[in-house]
């Protein structure tokens, strides 16, 4: 048997070689193909890739690059991702300017399937995105000039990305939105073998981005001393459409939105057939309840038993400064792993000046809500403590005054006491928010000066923020 090892040795060696050898006839020969295919340049226009692996229609920062980018001289814009949600109304009403190719999701496994299921699953599920991706990106689009990714989710993306950007021989722009080994160790610990491998990965190959981008700039800072990657700074800021809602669209919304049809007295109807904030003529009523509104993800760093907590104390407050302090409406946009978790614990509450509405609202409607809102709530904290909420942006952009949990970077976009106010407990928001609403609808001082604080952020809009900061990246020359 000894002398059968040097054998199976040379096999192995062997098997391992022709792989390898397989794999590079491959590479060579989609460098050909890809290579040999004509650019937009050659139709005198150009041609970005957007890769999102995800909802597209979920990732709002990269549906305003895209309309951005439109808006370049001679430009089509191939966008590559997952479908679920309708993308903005800009992208869906011009499909020859933006190219959708949506990829089929990967089979998903029961929510109630053990840890050690999805760890086993993972490898499968990555393998079956990379395909997608390759070809999608290889044969599919057009031969771009630039591959625009956000980051994370940095596994497969990040290596897929620059494989084919090196294939086209096209520049690759990361869109660092966080880290994703951060959110990966929200669920595994910071110390997981698996969160390790990520991080390697995520700083191996983010580096090979040609230009980068990044959402504040305790980010750009931590690029640059930790993983040598000089990015630009591109705050989010709002598109137009995120604006205040005149009272005319109100009702309509609130007709809409089943789950803000019963009163306060849960009788259901209102009575005139108006909603909880519009008469039956469409005038907003003078007893209409504060409208408090929070977006989430339903994920795990964010913690609504907060916000529940809070909303307790208003209920008690408002029980014993009943001229004072309004009923009070509190909906809670979005959907995520732990909606369900959460609207258990709502259900389980008594309350009877405060009500508490779960809803998933269209990408047309929700900048509508926000506008029509009275006050708005992040919960947000960040896994790596150096991205902002973009829920508060859009609220901004709506000039609604936000109370946002305190975390490191939060001062780049919330400055307290001026456009909002920040906390750390539920007790510190819950009088927040009995100061801004008591003298609701009529004298409500501290809450007027936020909204009037709001307006520096609102003059300067996404896109005048993009043109300045991003543009100029798109205008290079292409590699070779």
């Amino acid at each position: 048997m000894v002398t059968d090892v040097p054998a199976m040795l040379l096999f192995g060696v062997a098997c391992i070689g022709a792989i390898l050898i397989v794999v590079a006839v491959v590479v060579v020969a989609m460098w050909s193909v890809c290579r040999l295919r004509p650019r937009e340049d050659g139709l005198q226009r150009r041609s970005v890739t957007v890769l999102v692996l995800g909802d597209f229609g979920r990732s709002p920062r990269m549906q305003y690059h895209c309309v951005s980018l439109a808006k370049l001289p001679r430009t089509v814009v191939d966008v590559v991702g997952y479908g679920g949600t309708d993308p903005i109304d800009e992208i869906a009403a011009a499909p020859s300017t933006f190219r959708l190719h949506m990829m089929r999701p990967p089979p998903a496994l029961p929510k109630s399937a053990p840890k050690i299921v999805f760890l086993l699953y993972a490898p499968f599920k990555v393998l079956y995105q990379v395909v997608q991706m390759v070809w999608t990106l290889s044969f599919s689009v057009s031969r771009p000039s630039h591959i625009l990714i956000q980051n994370p989710p940095s596994i497969p993306t990040l290596p897929v990305a620059a494989f084919v950007a090196a294939l086209h021989g096209a520049r690759l722009v990361v869109d660092w939105h966080n880290y994703g080994y951060t959110i990966l160790g929200l669920s595994l610990g910071s110390t997981h073998p698996v969160v390790k491998l990520a991080w390697a990965i995520e700083s191996v190959f983010g580096r090979l981005g040609t230009s980068h981008f990044c959402v504040t700039d305790a980010m750009r800072e931590d690029l640059r001393v930790n993983w040598g990657v000089n990015a630009r700074t591109l705050h989010d800021r709002p598109p137009p459409f995120f604006r205040p809602t005149p009272v005319s669209d109100v009702g309509q919304l609130f007709a809409r939105i089943p789950a803000t049809s019963v009163a306060f007295d849960g009788s259901g109807a209102c009575g005139d057939g108006g909603t909880a904030l519009t008469n039956g003529t469409g005038h907003l009523r003078s007893d209409r309840p504060a409208i408090l509104v929070s977006s989430t993800s339903w994920t795990p760093d964010e913690d609504f038993a907060i916000l529940l907590a809070a909303l307790q104390d208003y209920e008690i407050a408002r029980e014993a400064e009943p001229l004072q302090l309004p009923r009070l409406l509190c909906i809670i946009t979005g959907k995520g792993p732990l909606k369900a978790f959460y609207e258990k614990k709502i259900s389980e509450m008594h309350l009877v000046h405060v009500k508490i509405a779960t809803a998933w609202l269209t990408a047309a409607d929700y900048p509508v809500l926000l506008g029509a809102a009275n006050l708005g709530v992040s919960l947000h904290t960040s896994s790596s403590g150096l991205d902002l909420p973009m829920k508060v942006v859009d609220m901004f952009g709506c000039a609604l005054p936000v109370c946002a949990k305190q975390f490191s970077c939060l001062h780049e976009l919330v400055k307290d006491g001026i456009n909002g106010v920040t906390f750390d407990t539920s007790a510190q928001l819950g009088v927040q928010i009995v100061d801004l609403l008591r003298g609701f609808p009529n004298n409500t001082q501290q809450l007027d000066k936020l909204r009037t604080g709001l307006k520096a952020f609102r003059e300067n809009g996404w896109e005048r923020n993009w043109t300045a900061e991003a543009a100029p990246t798109f205008s290079r020359e292409k590699r070779d």
